[in-house]
């Protein structure tokens, strides 16, 4: 045996932001659908995450409705991560809910991985629209450079929600996606899910973590698979009699 066969590598971490919507409007089918997608898809997460020799894939979870809350207090990683089901009640406070991903988008904060962090990737369901000053809260999230470079994806839930305001979030149409059913909701979170565990974690050119130009890259590449997913699944969008 050598001495490197002893060795433990560390790996570099990717977090996985999930930011659910839990206001009154989400109660019944659609808080049980992310709560049985999110559930399900863990397992998957833990599998890219083991099968990658580069990269820790590590999840965070942000509840938001009158208010907003961190499931955990610090990202948890893939294999360790326990899903508590969610409670839908309450407002929509999602300007509240950017202020507290601003302030956890730092190597102080959630991206403190002293070997070296990969871009996030940044997961927004919601079903309606904020009650709160969200142009506020967005604005300060906008110059957080890990917002800048991370992946970012949005969920509308329903016929309702404010797909102008999760276009901002995104910074563009094709990553905004829109369910009617809890099928589709169930579809989407697992595809969105996995795609982005598997782009996020992908090793980088630089030893300490991604680049701008990698993260970027990661961001357009994301993007491409979410227009080939929403073109094989048109049916998902034309649902007339879900949500």
């Amino acid at each position: 045996m050598s001495l490197l066969d002893s060795v433990s590598i560390p790996r570099r971490t990717m977090v996985l932001f999930f930011l659910v919507d839990t206001s009154g409007s989400m109660y019944g089918d659609k808080i049980g659908a992310v709560n049985e997608a999110i559930r399900e898809v863990i397992p998957e997460i833990k599998t890219i995450s083991e099968e990658n020799a580069d990269a820790l894939i590590k999840i965070a979870v942000l509840s938001f409705s009158s208010g907003a809350y961190w499931l955990y207090d610090q990202p948890v990683e893939a294999d360790q991560f326990v899903w508590n089901n969610l409670e839908a009640a309450g407002l929509t406070d999602m300007g509240i809910a950017f202020g507290m991903l601003n302030e956890k988008l730092s190597r102080t904060q959630f991206m403190a991985d002293t070997v070296g962090s990969y871009a996030p990737a940044l997961f927004l369901m919601s079903d309606g629209e904020p009650t709160d000053d969200y142009k506020k809260g967005l604005s300060a999230l906008r110059k957080n450079n890990w917002f800048k470079v991370a992946i970012k994806v949005a969920v509308a839930i329903g016929a309702d929600a404010n797909k102008e305001v999760l276009k901002e979030f995104t910074g563009n149409d094709e990553c905004v996606l829109t369910v009617r059913t809890p099928e589709a909701l169930k579809k989407m979170i697992r595809f969105a899910s996995v795609t982005a565990s598997q782009i996020g974690s992908r090793s980088s050119n630089i030893g300490s973590g991604d680049s701008t130009d990698d993260s970027n890259q990661k961001a357009a590449d994301f993007t491409e698979q979410i227009k080939t997913f929403q073109e094989e699944n048109e049916d998902l969008k034309d649902i007339q009699d879900g949500w």
